[in-house]
């Protein structure tokens, strides 16, 4: 049976779990994802993982949260002030702020708690400081290299 290397375009099915065992991400809803190995399009060790792998295999990836979101950094949560903020719509816990940062590049922001006059954002990925596993399932090898 063939097996998966780099350059292969491929089908995958996978289910992201934290160390505490939550299910963060899979792909149940969307369907399997298309990846190029060696690409550079998913994490260095699900690309290692899927090599030499056949059809129907599947592997566990522990992923620490260095080499995934990154570590968890507190000064990406910030207080901005509300006169800052748009009039409408009223902010809440869970919205989404565009900003610049220093560097002049765009970042994502979610508000994490509103007070009278500001409210505080959190521009850390949701996953930063997670170690993560990925059970990774090779559906397909659509193209080979």
């Amino acid at each position: 049976m063939p097996t998966a290397k780099n350059g292969d375009t491929v089908a995958i099915d996978f289910v992201v779990k934290t160390e505490a065992g939550q299910v963060v991400g899979n792909t149940e809803e969307s369907g399997p994802q298309v990846v190029t190995l060696g690409k550079q399009e998913i994490f260095p060790a699900i690309e290692a993982a899927l090599d030499g792998m056949e059809v129907g295999s599947v592997q566990q990836v522990k992923i620490d949260s260095d080499n995934a979101f990154g570590p968890r950094r507190e000064e990406l949560v910030i207080d901005v002030p509300r006169e800052n903020l748009p009039a409408e719509p009223e902010p809440q816990p869970g919205m989404q702020l565009s900003a610049q940062g220093q560097d002049g590049q765009p970042i994502q922001l979610v508000i994490t708690e509103v007070h009278d006059n500001s409210v505080k954002a959190d521009g850390n990925h949701p996953l930063a400081g997670e170690d993560l596993t990925f059970g990774v399932t090779l559906v397909e090898i659509k193209e080979a290299a």
